[in-house]
């Protein structure tokens, strides 16, 4: 079966061999030397002032950046479950909660939230995802991020990026805290989650909040190449395999072209053969098709092709189908879907099989190796 949600992605065999070795304890030097190499690795790939991991999933780093750098007045952007998940977060812990809401397919504008700033004083953080993954959709949250800083330099710019970080280079010039989780792009299992943070957002955080996702005592100990508490050493271990593949297969860039360009040829071979790309600004870590027939070409997909591709949530749930761009995906298995998806269509009586969908991808994949 190939896996094509867009997390938990595939685990590398490679990655599966080194964390099947035998455990280590994390209090040990043999440990922190693994740490202190994963430790340097992202800094490269998150490009923060500073870096830490978490053993939770994406949501815990939420959580933490949340508590630790919110002290009044949440503002969140909803457009999917992700970014509600943020309002829910603030008020759980008490803090006030202001969002700004949006279909799932809509991105943010620099505008609105200004004028959201604006009209309540009290907000001391924004939280927006980059990649807002139950849609498919893009913010733009660079812009936005600069224009709150130009306005109101103090308040914390939080983006979730735990399906953008190592999908495509994020400019985190005005960002606070950038997240990653390990079941993403990372193709890993879950529960490893890494907070990368600016110079102001560790200042902010100052003694920190809460207990075990005080930032503070993990930034403390981290910089000493361990953990406040029990460190997922496997997942740690992978992660370090999993950062030297990238690195062996050209590095990030080109890590973040070849999925720029798996994106665009997936979304194009399927606009080719009729389908609908559902998000306004398509984010690179998935393509997102909104259809009447979602739920029948999911079931064929599975049935038919052995692929598992995610369908949508809530008022989504049978109208759209996801399909993964995170990772090292190889060109000859995103052939293979979307091949499969125009087979599916064949079977469901909308358009003959004519090899259309395999032919646009690849003309739009190779196209830039062929003008080199």
């Amino acid at each position: 079966m190939l896996l094509f949600t867009p997390g938990p992605t595939p685990v590398p065999e490679s990655v599966r061999q080194a964390m099947a070795a035998p455990t280590i304890h994390h209090r040990t030097p043999e440990f922190e030397a693994i740490f202190a190499e994963v430790r340097a690795q992202l800094f490269d790939l998150m490009q923060t002032d500073e870096v830490v991991m978490l053993a939770s999933t994406g949501t815990g780093a939420m959580e933490a950046a949340v508590t630790n750098l919110c002290h009044d007045t949440l503002l969140n952007i909803n457009a999917g479950k992700f970014g509600e998940r943020f309002g829910k977060i603030a008020r759980a812990h008490g803090l006030d909660n202001v969002e700004i809401k949006h279909e799932w397919d809509t991105p943010a504008t620099v505008e609105e939230v200004l004028h959201t700033l604006r009209a309540h004083p009290a907000i001391d953080a924004l939280a927006i995802q980059i990649s807002e993954s139950a849609g498919g959709l893009r913010h733009p949250v660079e812009a936005i991020a600069a224009a709150v800083k130009a306005e109101r330099p103090d308040v914390m710019i939080i983006a979730d990026g735990i399906t953008a970080v190592g999908v495509e280079p994020i400019d985190v010039t005005h960002i606070d805290a950038l997240i990653a989780g390990s079941q993403k792009a990372l193709m890993l299992p879950p529960g490893l989650a890494i907070l990368g943070l600016s110079h102001a957002a560790v200042e902010a955080i100052g003694e920190g909040k809460g207990y075990y996702f005080n930032l503070a005592t993990e930034i403390k100990k981290q910089r000493q190449n361990t953990t406040a508490y029990t460190a997922a050493t496997t997942l740690v271990i992978g992660l370090r395999r999993i950062l030297e593949m990238i690195r062996d297969q050209g590095g990030l860039e080109r890590l973040y072209d070849v999925t720029a360009r798996r994106a665009r040829a997936t979304r194009g071979a399927l606009e080719a053969i009729g389908l609908h790309s559902y998000p306004q600004t398509p984010a690179p870590s998935m393509t997102t098709i909104d259809d009447a027939d979602a739920e029948a070409i999911r079931r064929l997909l599975k049935e038919a092709y052995a692929i598992n591709v995610a369908g949508g949530q809530d008022h989504l749930k049978g109208k759209i189908f996801r399909i993964n761009q995170m990772g090292l995906i190889a060109p000859h298995e995103s052939v293979w879907v979307v091949n499969a998806i125009e087979r599916a269509l064949d079977k469901l009586g909308r358009r003959p099989f004519d090899d259309t969908a395999g032919r646009v991808f690849n003309d739009l994949f190779f196209e830039r190796t062929d003008r080199q």
